[in-house]
């Protein structure tokens, strides 16, 4: 009985003389066998005094008993079998089902993450990358006409600032039988110079207007167009539609002389309004019309002032004092301002104003007495532009006027001057930017020096001293400077002279010929201010230009518009052109040195340092 006992408890997996050797394939059945048997004895009673039950109960000599013990060893587990040994055997299942559980849900996981990514991949497009570095679009014969300052606005949503023209072309007059040449507003792509739309205006025009614009929901971008008569529309920057426009009865007897000027709510509609400025027949007569945004229609009658001034008409411009007053600045020769809340009690013909309306600047007041008028004198003797420059010291603009001989910066809160500057024959509107430290704006001007010369000066915004001046060559004058800041706050300048012989044939070795009539784009950065970069030339003339910035790529390009020289009867064609900064600077652009410099200024240091140049927009509006 002992040795069948020991065979019965014998552990599978060891060698055993009467078992036979290890047998790898019976292992998960010998582990069932122990489970059983070990059960099979707590069932029983187990071991009792180093004998198990089997012995006081059965014979040890007994074939018979020998054969039953093997039986009930190879039995089933009976009905009544134990809770213990069920809830083991249901764990042993649910173990071995989790290896195929985890692997599932790893599959599925990675099956969803896979999905997400294709969707993202295909149905988000990723923002545009602006491939095309430079790019020129011809648009045909051009007529003459009104000619403004490019306007650059992102119109079709992809983040690049689009150009915004209007032009006035001879293309197919003969054909169709028109008696006067075509006016056309047109949006064309900053990317690629495609034409995203155009639109057909009565009148040749003003101005386009696209930038600070809050005349519809803020979602929705619009253009607000301006003629040279009668025409005032407001326009969907994505698709040129008109969405009102000015009815020509509300100007009998006047013709718009600028363009309108941006205004708060006024009439409680929360939609901006606007102000325009007409002029009669006869020059001081001129009256202001207060517009509704959102309409279209006149909020009141016009207020008609009669002014007396020579020279070019100034503004209007609104300026907005230290304590939220809101004045209208305008002259012919002169600066005057108008507070708007006297324009609106004489407009509606009442006494009471909206909130925006309910303050004063007792400085500028107090002026009101020199002449007991309702226009306030600010600046007499010969204006030729009238600039708003951003403050760093204070939330009140100042302003900046300009004439033929001087400069003149003036406090915006009590219009008493900062500094001025005597200067011959200035012909174009200062460039305000960053040349100094001291995070004031200077002011890039072009001044005629003598015949075929003019100076390039900048102008420190702080003490009104010059920190920087050349006499460059240049035949095309009336060509305006621009500016563009970059990440560390200091701007970059681009200006139009004439080619620089000398210096770029002491740069370049080999003799240059003289080429007459063409004209080279210059950029001066203040980290260098002995060295001036030759980006691109043309040999027409540049009638406008402007800088757009690429938020994306931190990069910035220049828009060119030019005609080319008209033959004998012979209309000129118009041509827009695009080159971007960053690509010019460091692939096609030639040092020009102002003079010898110790140590000298190599080329490779000059291009690292362009290669890490980021472009952004201005913080401020000028």
């Amino acid at each position: 009985m002992a040795t069948v006992l020991s065979r019965a408890l014998k552990l599978p997996g060891k060698k055993s003389p009467d078992l036979g050797e290890y047998d790898p394939l019976t292992q998960a059945d010998s582990d069932e066998s122990e489970d059983d048997l070990v059960l099979n004895l707590q069932k029983n009673g187990g071991i009792k005094n180093g004998k198990s039950t089997l012995e006081e109960v059965q014979d040890p000599d007994s074939e018979v008993e020998v054969e039953v013990t093997k039986q009930r060893l190879s039995e089933s587990v009976p009905d009544g079998y134990p809770a213990e040994a069920t809830g083991s055997l249901e764990q042993k299942a649910a173990s071995s089902l989790m290896p195929y559980l985890r692997t599932a849900v790893f599959l599925l996981t990675m099956v969803i993450s896979m999905i997400l990514v294709l969707v993202c991949a295909f149905l988000i497009p990723c923002p545009p990358r602006d491939l095309h570095n430079t790019w020129n679009r011809n648009l045909g014969q051009e007529a003459g006409g009104a000619l403004f300052p490019l306007e650059l606005s992102d119109v079709n949503g992809d983040g690049l600032p689009d150009i915004l023209l209007s032009f006035t072309a001879l293309k197919n007059a003969s054909v169709l039988g028109v008696s006067r040449p075509s006016v056309t507003v047109m949006a064309l792509s900053g990317m690629n110079g495609s034409t995203l739309w155009s639109s057909h205006i009565p009148e040749e025009t003003r101005s386009v207007q696209c930038k600070g614009l809050t005349l519809t929901a803020p979602s929705e971008p619009v253009c607000l167009v301006t003629g040279t008569s009668k025409f005032l529309s407001l326009l969907h920057a994505s698709s040129g539609k008109t969405i009102w426009t000015l009815s020509p009865a509300h100007l009998p007897s006047g013709t718009l002389a600028a363009p309108a000027v941006m205004l708060p709510d006024l009439d409680g509609d929360k939609v901006g309004d606007l102000v325009v400025l007409a002029i009669g027949e006869t020059q001081p007569d001129l009256c202001f019309i207060l517009v509704s945004g959102k309409t279209g229609n006149p909020l009141g009658g016009p207020v008609k002032y009669s002014i007396n001034g020579e020279g070019k008409l100034i503004g209007p411009q609104a300026h907005i004092t230290s304590r939220g007053a809101i004045y209208i600045l305008f002259g012919f020769g002169n600066v005057q301002a108008v507070a708007l809340r006297d324009l609106f009690a004489q407009a509606r013909n009442r006494d009471s104003f909206p909130p925006v309306l309910q303050r004063e600047e007792p400085e500028w007041e107090k002026r009101r007495s020199v002449n007991l008028s309702e226009l306030i004198d600010i600046y007499s003797g010969g204006v030729e532009f009238l600039q708003m420059v951003t403050a760093s010291d204070t939330n009140c603009s100042n302003l900046l006027i300009t004439t033929k001989h001087s400069l003149t910066l003036l406090r915006g809160e009590d219009l008493e001057p900062r500094w001025n500057l005597e200067l011959q024959d200035i012909h174009s509107q200062p460039a305000p930017g960053y040349f100094s430290a001291d995070q004031t704006l200077d002011f890039m001007v072009q001044a005629q020096s003598n015949d075929n010369v003019k100076k390039m000066l900048v102008v420190d915004g702080k003490s009104g001293l010059p920190v920087w001046s050349y006499d460059l060559p240049c035949h095309m004058q009336e060509s305006d400077a621009l500016s563009v800041m970059t990440l560390e706050r200091k701007s970059v300048f681009l200006f139009w002279a004439d080619e620089m012989q000398p210096a770029l044939q002491n740069l370049e070795p080999g003799p240059r010929n003289k080429r007459p009539g063409l004209h080279h784009l210059y950029l001066l950065h203040p980290t260098f201010p002995t060295i001036l970069l030759d980006l691109t030339n043309v040999t027409d003339t540049v009638t406008a230009s402007a800088i757009g910035i690429n938020d994306l790529q931190k990069d910035a390009f220049y828009i060119t518009m030019t005609t080319s020289p008209t033959s004998e009867n012979q209309p000129g064609l118009l041509l827009v052109s695009k080159l971007g900064l960053r690509w010019a600077m460091l692939t096609q652009s030639r040092m020009v040195p102002l003079m010898e410099t110790t140590p000298k200024v190599s080329r490779g240091e000059v291009r690292r340092f362009l290669s890490r140049l980021k472009f952004i927009d201005f913080p401020h509006k000028f």
